[in-house]
Order: structure tokens, then sequence, then C-alpha cells
């Protein structure tokens, strides 16, 4: 019997033979790719329903030697889906059985989540008890995992942005089967009274070490909740040309560093925008090998009501009337420039390209952002997320560079920036046709380009798809990656969990 059929075995005498599945149907499932790579099947799934059934696969894992890859809701769109960092690997789907809400406090403002908890169960939930709190959500799928994403350092747009950040003690299944419990959980005792309120207990801080790593399995965590203001209002400006957006940035700055505007700022280009609701008008004429011309998108423009660039943000309060202040300062400030052209709350509310922003400002899952996926054909994906100060100059700079590169490989420049106080996040969507070996290997080509140019002005990434891990390690110093993997060692000595992940063991 071969290693993987003793493992399988065993873990059916644990989980159950029903938990585990080797169809095909589920093997082409689970091991579909969407960034140029293309698929990577997986040996096996199973679907663990605890965290001492989560602990029998970690041990059996490392009685067998099987590579695991565990994995949440599976929606990590853009950076790998639920696809294993490498063919082989047992996927852990803790998505399937593992999706309870395990306890929100309504007066401490925070929910304690399984893995396989998405946006919209919580969004649910939360209004079945009176809509008295708000999560903050991605603009992504409501399908998305609530813990998977804070791991991943995801984030959204509320005050509460930061998911890992807004993240309070972990459950976690280490690589030897070990349960650990982080922050004020690590008291040995049964009635943990402040798990999921106090961030920093004695010793170590050790939560931040099970993000975008593969040192142990996360089986719960919790969550802090922000209270439902009863107004959510919502600002927009659009701007109409490429380089506007190094005023945009000097305009959003001061905002956010007094913290005026509570929200981040969406700083979202034409395609971004518009490419939610329609398909590329020009794909087929060129086969795909060239970016969407000027005259294309200017009609977009026109068609949308949108420019180069739409900045978006949200104040929060007792009433609509009560935030009318602050939406003029906001309006006087932006109006220092003589492109912005102001687009109130109620007129964005019926702009079908703004939706997903409205939606995301008062913490509610909306799917609109998902039509990317069918600007072109074939349903290739893949996101590269630089980081940048927030400086005008820079802004256009990483622009110029992005751009560039987009459009020497003949695809259609996509981006949103998350802008805060001194930095922001670029979220550059290269949509492709993986059903096309020239446009993944050009999609491919792409993105390497993109990461080699910022890195020679010293700008990284904050995530990175599943096939660029290993490619983005080998660019930081040699202490960081010698240090990541004698974290690996100690607490996966086996190196079962993940590895790869991150260019980790």
């Amino acid at each position: 019997m071969s290693a993987l059929e003793s493992f399988l075995t065993e873990v059916a005498g644990e989980i159950g033979a029903d938990e585990i599945s080797r169809s095909d149907e589920s093997i082409e499932r689970y091991g579909e790719n969407t960034l140029p790579g293309g698929d990577k099947p997986p040996a096996a799934i199973v679907y663990p329903g605890s965290t001492s059934e989560v602990q029998a696969i970690v041990r059996a894992a490392n009685i067998h030697k099987i590579a695991l890859y565990p994995n949440s809701t599976g929606a990590n769109i853009g950076l790998g889906t639920r696809c294993a960092t490498h063919a082989g690997q047992v996927v852990v789907d803790m998505g399937k059985r593992m999706n309870r809400i395990l306890e929100v406090d309504e007066k401490l403002g925070y929910a304690v989540v399984e893995p396989g908890v998405t946006y919209q169960m919580l969004y649910d939930e939360l209004v079945r008890l009176g809509d008295t709190l708000m999560m903050d959500v991605t603009s992504g799928p409501p399908h998305g995992g609530v813990l998977g994403n804070a791991l991943d350092k995801g984030a959204g747009y509320t005050p509460y942005f930061d998911h890992f950040g807004f993240s309070c003690g972990m459950e976690v299944v280490l690589g030897n089967g070990e349960i650990l419990r982080t922050g004020d959980g690590s008291l040995d005792v049964d009635n943990l009274a402040n798990w999921h309120t106090s961030k920093y207990s004695l010793g170590p801080i050790l939560d931040g070490l099970f993000t975008q790593s593969n040192y142990g399995i996360v089986t719960r965590m919790g969550m802090w909740l922000l209270p439902r203001p009863p107004a959510v209002r919502t600002f927009h400006f659009t701007f109409p040309d490429d380089d506007d957006l190094g005023e945009i940035i000097e305009l959003c700055r001061p905002l956010k560093m007094s913290n005026f505007v509570p929200s981040l700022f969406r700083v979202s280009n034409d395609l971004y925008l518009c490419g939610t609701e329609v398909q590329n008008p020009e794909y087929e004429a060129s086969g795909g090998k060239m970016s969407i011309s000027d005259e294309g998108r200017k009609a977009l423009h026109m068609a949308h009501g949108l420019g180069s660039w739409t900045v978006s943000g949200a104040f929060y309060g007792p009433s609509m009337e009560a935030l009318e202040p602050q939406i003029q300062r906001v309006v006087s400030h932006f109006g220092q420039s003589d492109k912005a052209r102001y687009v109130p709350h109620e007129r964005a509310q019926e702009m079908a390209p703004l939706e997903t922003a409205t939606k995301a400002f008062s913490g509610i899952p909306w799917s609109g952002e998902l039509g990317l996926l069918k600007w072109r054909p074939g349903g290739g994906n893949s996101w590269f997320l630089p980081g940048m100060t927030m400086d005008g100059a820079v802004a256009n700079e990483l622009q110029s560079i992005c751009r560039g590169s987009f459009e020497k490989h003949g695809f259609d420049y996509m981006v949103m920036n998350v802008c805060g106080p001194r930095f922001a996040r670029g979220l550059n969507v290269l949509v492709f046709n993986r059903e096309d070996d020239d446009e993944c290997q050009r999609a491919d080509a792409c993105y390497r380009e993109m990461s080699e140019a910022v890195i020679q002005r010293g700008i990284f990434v904050g995530r990175a798809p599943i096939d660029y891990h290993g490619y983005h390690m080998d660019q930081v110093m040699p202490a960081f990656r010698d240090s990541c993997n004698a974290v690996k060692s100690a607490l996966d000595p086996q190196g079962v969990i993940a590895p790869g992940r991150y260019g980790i063991g």
C-alpha cells in the first residue's frame, strides 16, 4: 500500500470515508488555477469537521509523510483560488464542515468564526441578531472566507479595514498536531475571559506567524466588529486624465493623515470600474493581442458617467443630514482641483460601476467585482499587489510602470489603489484568456516584468498569487528567508503543512 493510500485509510477511520474525495470531478475542481501556470491537481481532498479532526489529519500526515494544503472557502480569486501550491498535495478543505459562527458578543462587539464562515454568512447572522454590528468586507466574492482573508492580510475599506489587525485570538493546529492558542487564549485554563478582547498578552505576539505562512492550520479566530452607524454616506469624484492620479493622491493624503475621512479611499481607474459591467469591446478585433484603445476607453467613460479615475470614500454618523457638513468640507477640498467632478451618494447608488464601493463602505458583501473575470474570455485572472507611499509623484511613476507593462504585453490596465494616510496598496488585475497559451505566457511575462521594475525602486508586493510565492521569497534578504525556514522547522518539523506556500519550506 502506498503512503497516500495508508494516509487516507487512517484518516477515513478518524473522520469517515465519506469525508474524503478522490473523484475526477473533485480533483479537477480543486486543481483549477486561474493563473498563467495552469492547473495543479491535488492527490485527494479531505473535509474535517472539527479541530480534533484537523489534529488527526495532521498527525497522520506526519506518520505517512504526506503534504497537506489547507484552505477555508477556496475563494482566493486572483491569487490561486482553492488550488494547492504544488500538484499532488492533499487539500484540507475546512469550508465544507467547519463553517460555524461559534459566538457573537453583541456587548463587546466581536465574533468567533471557523474557517468556512463566509462574509455572507456572517453578515446574515448579524442582520438576524438585529443589525447592530457591522463587519468590514472585501469587495471580492460574498462567499470568501472571513478567517482566510485575514490570514492572507486581506483588507476592506471601513474604519475596521485591516482584517488581521482587527482579529483577536486564534486556535491553531501546529505541524506536529498540537494545539496553540494565541493571546490571552494561551492561559492554561478552560474559562478564557479575554481571549478575543485582548490582543497583547504575556510574552511574544505569535499571531502574525500564521499570516501568509505554513506553520499551522488556524481552526478558529476572533474578529472585532464595528457598531453599525445609523447612516453611511459615500462620496465620489471623477477625474478625466490618467496623469491626474498624482493630484488625487496629494488631495487624499491630508484627509487621511488627519483622519477626517474615517474610511480608506478607493482610487479606481476606468477599466477597473467599467470592466465589472461589460466585456472588452475590442478583444475579438485584435485576437487579444492589443490593449483597448484610448477611444474605446473614452466611449466607456461616456457610457458609464466616469473618468480615467474615480475616488470613493465614506462618512459614518447619526443621520444623512448630520453628515452634510463633512461632505461639504470634502467637496470643497477636492474642489481645489478644477478637474474633480463630484458624484453624490444618491447618484452613485444609481451607477452600477460604483455599487460595489457603496456596498463595501456599508459592510455589505457584494459580487459586483466578479464581473471583471468576464472582461476577456477564458477566465484567467492574476493580481499584482505592489505598495506605494502616498506621494503623487511616486503614484504616477508606479502607474507608468504598470500601465506600460500591461500595454506592452497586450493587456488592459485595471487597477484600484486602496489609500491610507501614508501608504497605498495597488490592486492590479491582470485579466487574460487562460485557454490561450500565448496569453498565458504574456501574462506571466507581464507580472514578472512589473515585479522586477518596482523592486528596483524599493517597492514590494503585499500578497502574491501562489505561482509566484517562491519567486518573491527569492527576492528578500537571506536572513529573512532563513528565519522563515527556521520557524517552519520548529513548528512543523516534518514539513507537512503546505510546503512551498509563500516560498517557505
